[in-house]
């Protein structure tokens, strides 16, 4: 079996080679993991001692954040090796100093995982969520290198768990520990004969506690927002702009609307802004004289400061394969508005039993939920209260991430 999953690997490589072609990411993609190759071989004749931290992209980044945090503090004599898969995560932190060495994780492979792991030599690994692969579980398995999962959550549909999946299901197995979001992801691998798992919940509470408790102003914004309120859309895709411009042309409430949408590709934020019938203007042409109704994000890396400006917010995805991260806005208690598919993501599905978050499912049905909240507000106030409660309830996953290693890894 794991020759035809090297085969798959081998033919998806093939297929980030033919994209590559005219793909831009695609080509940073291959270009990374050429050009790294000399300069993480070269930690092989270094003397240190190492972590490695992976994470797929910018949001499981984010997610692990809390805990390369404290792996920095609780273990400054080793050196900090932070791989990504995705170049929408290296090249955003690429210089970030939480790592002393920052690489795209070689693509797996009998003999590719085995050079990598070689060179970096660390005495811990972690993966951030998901990202199993094969040949890096086994021979880290094999050469008996503690290798955690943090912040994991299950489900019993996934292939790990078919009577068919039982390869798969070895990666799950050839973890030292596995840190898992909920009580549901326990039972389902206990179920599986995978025991070594903890509950600690998601270090993404802690991660948005943090930020929201450190507010960073920006000068643009607070001169755009004027003391108005405020409607903050986040993650968006051109399915979610739709919705937004149907809103944003029908308002009648004086908002100032700020969109930072997922891509910034050129031709989609001048679609975006063809559309809007309001006076808009990208974050980088910014004036203090301008009255422009409508802001565009034309950068990375800003959205999770914006929140703390919103009355209400939005976060995109919902329209296409699964909402982004809702937890950024919530931790300020802002009402949060999100599109139909948000199913697989717990903290989305709790929230809007809870009523802190509000599923729509058109332009209309924004603006009418949107106008039930307007002047309500008892009901603002209680939506406050809940979503700011649902963060702090949770926050602990690193503390208990930390108090696992401490008992069971000499730094």
């Amino acid at each position: 079996m794991w020759i035809l999953y090297w085969l798959g690997v081998k033919v998806y490589h093939g297929v980030i080679y033919i994209a590559s072609l005219f793909n831009e990411k695609a080509k940073k993609w291959l270009q990374g993991r050429s050009e790294q190759k000399r300069e993480w071989k070269a930690l092989q004749n270094i003397d240190e001692r190492r972590i490695l931290f992976h994470c797929a992209s910018l949001g499981e980044f984010e997610q692990g954040r809390p805990v390369l945090e404290a792996l920095r503090k609780e273990y400054p004599n080793h050196k900090i090796v932070l791989t990504f898969f995705s170049p929408s995560g290296y090249e955003i932190r690429k210089k970030t100093d939480l790592a002393d060495y920052v690489f795209y994780l070689p693509l797996d492979g009998p003999n590719s995982s085995k050079r990598f792991i070689k060179a970096i030599k660390p005495d811990l690994v972690f993966f951030v969520k998901y990202e199993f692969w094969y040949f890096y579980g086994r021979y880290l398995a094999h050469k008996k290198i503690p290798f955690y999962c943090i912040s994991a959550i299950f489900r019993p549909g996934q292939i790990y768990f078919k009577f068919y999946g039982v390869f798969f299901k070895k990666m799950l197995l050839r973890f030292t520990h596995i840190f898992v979001q909920d009580q549901a992801s326990l039972q389902i691998l206990y179920k599986h004969s995978i025991a070594r798992v903890t509950v600690t919940g998601d270090t993404r509470f802690d991660r948005v506690a943090d930020t929201a408790s450190q507010p960073i102003a920006i000068q643009q914004i607070e001169q755009f927002c004027s003391n108005k309120k405020v409607f903050v859309a986040g993650s968006t895709w051109p399915d979610d702009h739709k919705v937004l411009v149907e809103l944003i042309n029908s308002d009648t409430n004086d908002f100032q609307f700020i969109i930072a949408p997922h891509e910034i590709k050129t031709e989609v934020l001048a679609e975006l802004k063809n559309n809007l019938s309001k006076e808009s203007i990208l974050f980088s042409e910014w004036k203090a004289n301008s009255t422009a109704k409508v802001m565009i994000i034309d950068n990375i890396g800003m959205l999770s400061k914006l929140y703390k400006y919103a009355t209400f917010s939005y976060v995109g995805g919902g329209f296409g394969s699964g909402i982004h991260n809702i937890l950024e806005t919530v931790v300020f208690g802002n009402p949060v508005f999100i599109g139909p598919n948000y199913q697989k993501f717990l903290e989305a599905v709790e929230l809007v039993k809870l009523g802190g978050a509000i599923e729509i499912k058109s332009g209309q049905e924004l603006h009418q939920e949107l106008k039930n909240l307007l002047g309500n507000e008892t009901e603002l106030a209680k939506i406050n209260t809940k979503n700011k409660s649902y963060v702090t309830d949770r926050k602990g996953a690193t503390q208990l991430v930390m108090n696992y290693l401490s008992m069971n890894f000499e730094g």
